[in-house]
């Protein structure tokens, strides 16, 4: 019996609101600070609590999957 062809896994994409939790109050301080990213002023905090904007902090974290999952497809089809 000839092998079965395997079917190529397809990366899932991230939901609508992100990966982080947002509501989270872990996410909020009172105090503003730079974006870590864009450098504009915040009251939020990214997943390491360092100044972050929603939007700059998601695009971040999408970059480093895309990045990450590129770099794993390069190493496995090598």
């Amino acid at each position: 019996m000839p092998a079965r062809p395997r079917r190529r896994a397809t990366a899932p994409a991230l939901p609508p609101t992100g990966v982080l939790d947002w509501g989270d109050r872990a996410h909020w301080s009172p105090q503003e600070r730079p974006c870590r990213y864009c450098g504009g002023v915040t009251h939020l905090r990214d997943s390491q609590r360092k100044a972050a904007h929603k939007v700059c902090a998601e695009d971040a974290l999408r970059q480093q999957v895309e990045e990450a999952a590129a770099a794993y497809q390069t190493q496995r089809l090598a």
